[in-house]
């Protein structure tokens, strides 16, 4: 990073800190020194963050940050780069100063300015704003890695996803059905079931009325779907044997339902061919996100410029109303993303 970088960069920013771990009321306004980009980051003056589960967990004091990340909440942003550390050895070249990039960040984006590695910034695609952009790393990192890297899903194939009107699930709903593949999906309203189905989901199920395994056996004829991507975990796990089809893969990415299973049966798993998996995203090495990033700019970019999905933002507010923001996610009365500007 050159002097002339440096000499540009305020001394002081203004972040979202914790009173302690807690509810939402413990979130607050803090000032403290700007981070400065090591090798292989950029800083970035965030214009839009996004919220996710993570944030809610670490507010908490449930989801501590890994050793090396900023222990600010925050994991996506974006913004314009306005420093760039020391390249790597062997690294290409990445974002330079000036640049329009969302990110997904290890921490630190409840905050005006924030480092993020290289490889892990995207551009903005094309016709995005600020907030559409900083809508799209965590959720589109998420859905590539699980549902299509970890989950193999392919055209042609099936797969439901839970918690259809979440981020992660407008998301996997519309990239799985542009894609060519046939997705299903379960919320807890008709009014969210709708919005799946206008996303591209061909059914959506309302949990609270349906009994979700016998729904996706009747739509599928009894053969079941090749993937489930979950977030209840203990709760549906015997739902969601049943609901796959043979040779099926349930990927696991969040256990708001309980992380213990009692009496389950080998045997089954063995006579279905069945793979059960699942994954945490943060902790990650850089050089995977790198790569998941790279497919995502290769196979995904071009349709969110192109317009064939796009983010769905249910809230914008204002960065210093991070505890409203966290009190409406954890209303679950919204569907798809809630943003803070600044």
């Amino acid at each position: 990073m050159t002097q002339d970088n440096l000499d540009a960069i305020p001394q002081a920013m203004r972040f979202i800190g914790r009173s302690g771990d807690g509810g939402p009321e413990v979130l607050q306004v803090e000032h403290g020194p700007v981070p400065r980009p090591r090798p292989g980051e950029v800083l970035i003056r965030v214009q839009a963050l996004g919220l996710n589960a993570p944030d809610l967990m670490q507010r908490r004091g449930l989801y501590p940050p890994p050793a090396d990340a900023s222990p600010i909440l925050g994991l996506e942003v974006a913004g314009e780069v306005v420093a760039v550390g020391q390249a790597l050895e062997g690294a290409s070249a990445g974002p330079a100063v000036g640049d329009k990039v969302c990110a997904l960040v290890n921490g630190g984006g409840y905050a005006e300015y924030c480092v993020a590695p290289v490889r892990q910034c995207l551009p903005w695609p094309d016709g995005f704003d600020a907030v559409q952009a900083a809508a799209l790393p965590e959720n589109y990192f998420t859905v590539w890695i699980n549902l299509f890297r970890i989950g193999n899903l392919q055209a042609g194939q099936s797969a439901l996803v839970h918690g259809g009107s979440s981020g992660i699930g407008t998301t996997a709903i519309q990239l799985a059905h542009a894609r060519g593949a046939t997705i299903y999906a379960t919320a807890g309203t008709d009014e969210k079931c709708a919005l799946c189905r206008s996303l591209g989901a061909a059914e959506a199920i309302n949990y609270r009325q349906q009994d979700f395994a016998e729904r996706i056996k009747a739509l599928t004829g009894g053969r079941g779907v090749d993937v489930i991507l979950d977030m209840i975990g203990a709760s549906y796990f015997q739902r969601n044997l049943d609901s796959l089809a043979d040779d099926g893969r349930l990927v696991t990415i969040a256990v708001l339902g309980g992380d213990k299973v009692d009496g389950l049966k080998l045997s089954q798993l063995m006579r279905r061919r069945l793979t059960l998996t699942g994954s945490t995203l943060r902790p990650r090495s850089a050089a995977f996100k790198g790569e998941v990033a790279d497919a995502l700019r290769e196979q995904v970019w071009p349709l969110l410029s192109g317009g064939a999905i796009r983010p769905l933002i249910h809230a914008v507010l204002p960065f210093t109303d991070a505890a409203r923001a966290h009190t409406l996610m954890e209303s679950g009365s919204h569907s798809g993303k809630i943003m803070l500007t600044l």
